[in-house]
């Protein structure tokens, strides 16, 4: 079958294109790109009129829960989720029950997500067995079963020694290690971020310094051995500010951050809401402010979600005893259009970071329009606005602070290898 969309703004960096094109989709390829109006007579025509046209978004931080925990989320309620906020590709952490240590997970994920996946899912393999930091994964078995990358997320890796020969497999298989950066002595029943909001609300504080000493040592580590070092959830001024002089030093690192850590500051937990509650924690307006020129000057090289979806019990306690996470896969993407709106980036730059640059680092060949490309397309009405509503989330996980939210830029079309998903 052959599909031509057409009279849509066509964007991507991958090929510096921006204007009107028409893109020839024939099965599950991109067949070619044409001028506007050149394009063959198709089976079918998408109108992108008053669209974007951009290559899917790959969120490189996603939490599937399955297996062992699907009453937060499965693989085909996440896929779904991530295809109606644009995301054609994600890419899965390993903090599942049991935890993906093991060829036998890895290939459990790969199958359930063949089988019942919207879009391509990537699984990340665990750095240590269990997750509990003493012993290494058989890192080239996962990597030969499918995982691109590895991490421990949800727990640092606290002993230095097995994170440097994590780093020094990563150079030898040229495969990422993201690290989850956390002191979890200084972080200790921690709920928020410390400092003045969290006195006043008598609420445990979580120090910038619990994420940024360790910001620094897997830094020093990735100086030592010349790996491969991914810095996740960047959330603290003083982290962007050692990411920037280890890039300049030459290090290998690349980072990310998540929409909750440019849009929001812990002033907005005076509220008491537990969809407020994150790890690492929302910090202050200074912070906010460090985050956005991270990004715009290429400290922060990816913008990801991070999306951790609870079931309802899990947040519905008093704050101290609720789960950390957000839902984010479904509003990710709108909220990113507000950086674009402050000139903290150009939607070229936006699209970027949030599809070729992911693609990139994981190395897998996503994040264009390229002929020959897998057809994964995002068609995105940038001005038309939307409340968030969380009920309507096709994750499991409502949990969202952005419940509410006056945003841009709907998802109208996603297509994933080929197959069309509608959602207006």
């Amino acid at each position: 079958m052959k599909i031509l969309i057409k009279n849509g703004r066509v964007i991507d960096p991958s090929l510096n294109i921006d204007g009107y094109k028409e893109i020839l989709i024939e099965g599950s390829k991109i067949k070619s790109l044409y001028p506007k109006n050149k394009g063959p007579k198709p089976d079918r025509v998408i109108d992108a009129s008053g669209c974007i046209v951009i290559p899917g978004l790959v969120d490189m931080h996603t939490h599937l829960r399955e297996p062992g925990f699907e009453y937060k989320e499965t693989i085909k309620t996440g896929t779904l989720s991530a295809l109606k906020g644009g995301f054609t590709s994600i890419c899965c952490m390993p903090n599942t029950n049991p935890i993906n240590d093991s060829i036998t997970v890895t290939e459990y994920i790969i199958e359930k997500a063949l089988k019942e996946g919207a879009c391509t899912v990537y699984p990340i393999g665990a750095i240590t067995k269990g997750q509990n930091g003493e012993a290494l994964t058989e890192l080239e078995a996962l990597i030969k079963a499918g995982c691109i990358a590895f991490s421990d997320d949800g727990k640092p890796v606290t002993n230095s020694l097995i994170m440097r020969r994590a780093l020094e497999y990563s150079k030898i298989f040229d495969i990422p290690v993201i690290s989850h950066c956390e002191d979890l002595k200084l972080s200790e029943d921690g709920v928020m971020n410390e400092g003045f909001v969290s006195t006043i609300l008598g609420l445990k504080g979580i120090p910038k310094a619990a994420e940024e000493v360790m910001v620094a040592r897997d830094l020093a580590l990735c100086e030592l051995t010349g790996g491969r070092l991914h810095i996740a959830h960047v959330s603290t001024g003083g982290s962007v500010k050692l990411i920037k002089e280890a890039k300049a030093r030459g290090v290998n690192v690349t980072s990310e951050t998540c929409p909750h850590y440019f849009c929001l500051t812990d002033e907005s937990l005076k509220s008491y809401n537990t969809n407020l509650k994150v790890n690492p924690p929302l910090r202050t307006e200074k912070d906010v402010k460090a985050i956005k020129q991270g990004l715009k000057d290429g400290t922060i090289d990816v913008i990801a979600t991070d999306h951790a979806p609870h079931h309802f019990d899990d947040k519905n306690k008093e704050f101290d005893t609720a789960a950390f996470g957000i839902s984010g896969l479904e509003t990710a993407f709108a909220l990113g259009i507000q950086l674009v709106e402050q000139g903290v980036l150009s939607l070229k730059q936006l699209i970027t970071k949030m599809s070729l640059t992911p693609s990139k680092i994981m190395r897998i060949k996503n994040g264009t329009l390229a002929v020959n490309a897998n057809a994964n397309i995002a068609i995105i009405n940038l001005n038309k606005k939307f409340v968030v509503d969380s009920s309507k989330f096709l994750s499991k996980g409502k949990n969202t602070p952005f419940d509410g939210f006056h945003l841009k830029g709907t998802v109208e079309k996603t297509i994933s290898v080929g197959k069309i998903h509608e959602w207006t």
